[in-house]
């Protein structure tokens, strides 16, 4: 019983975090429309503060498929959604193992936040260096070295997208959570 509720949970919070990868979506620096911001973090972390992190890291992979498969928009999308797993990956990781299980208070999230937020930073910053700019100059004929130059993007672009990024999804994320953790709390003994 407890695997079959487990995997519906998977399922349930992976649509949703599919839902919202599309919608809202939005720029939040001026000059760079294409790094967009979503919220369908916030079910991945939610199912990893729940289940655990591998189970959260299924619901990242499975909403990140269903992307690809039901509203892929192209090259943005292929070189994108690897980079945003990763990224993602490292966030809820960081949140998760900081925060103590037992006992989740706002202080561990806050630190588990802004602790995620300079690793997502990092690992953005080397994954469009080695990666992403590459592929993008190949792929979609986009050579951000050629027209803005790698360390003017990378330090006034990836850096502040992704602190900026990983404060909000931090913040709201907690929001939600503070906001239903008895639901939470009700759900996990259940499962246990």
């Amino acid at each position: 019983m407890n695997k079959t509720r487990r995997l519906t949970i998977v399922a349930l919070l992976s649509a949703i975090s599919f839902v919202l990868m599309i919608f809202p979506q939005f720029p939040i620096l001026p000059g760079a429309s294409f790094l967009k911001i979503d919220f369908s973090i916030v079910p991945v972390l939610l199912g990893a503060l729940l289940l655990g992190l591998k189970q959260g890291y299924l619901i990242l992979i499975l909403r990140s498929v269903l992307k690809l498969l039901l509203n892929n928009e192209g090259p943005g999308d292929l070189i994108g959604i690897p980079m945003n797993i990763v990224g993602m990956a490292m966030l809820i990781t960081i949140i998760v193992v900081v925060m103590n299980k037992k006992q989740i208070t706002k202080g561990s999230f806050a630190m588990g936040g802004l602790l995620g937020t300079v690793g997502l930073t990092i690992s953005m910053v080397i994954l469009n260096y080695i990666y992403a700019v590459p592929l993008y100059a190949i792929f979609a004929n986009f050579d951000i070295k050629a027209t803005i130059g790698m360390g003017q993007y990378l330090l006034w672009m990836v850096v502040p997208f992704n602190l900026i990024e990983g404060l909000i999804l931090s913040t709201v994320s907690a929001l939600v959570f503070f906001s239903i953790r008895h639901v939470l709390a009700r759900m996990h003994s259940q499962l246990n």
